[in-house]
């Protein structure tokens, strides 16, 4: 399992888990596909912002196998 927080591993069409930011203090996570990368910075320890397919916004706890 790949973390989310360097930007080279995200790219559109990739499954991933993220948390919105609704979601920080539960830790509930929403599995989705990336449709646009957020950050533009190359490393953010908190995860990369993504923005899914279905319109969900959030940062990239990891990625799916």
């Amino acid at each position: 399992m790949i973390d989310g927080t360097l930007r080279k591993d995200i790219y559109p069409g990739l499954a991933v888990v993220i948390v919105e930011k609704q979601d920080q203090r539960t830790g509930n996570s929403t599995r989705g596909i990336v449709r646009d990368i957020l950050t533009s910075a190359p490393v953010h320890t908190r995860g990369i912002k993504v923005r899914l397919e279905t319109g969900e916004v959030g940062r990239v706890q990891y990625i799916e196998a």
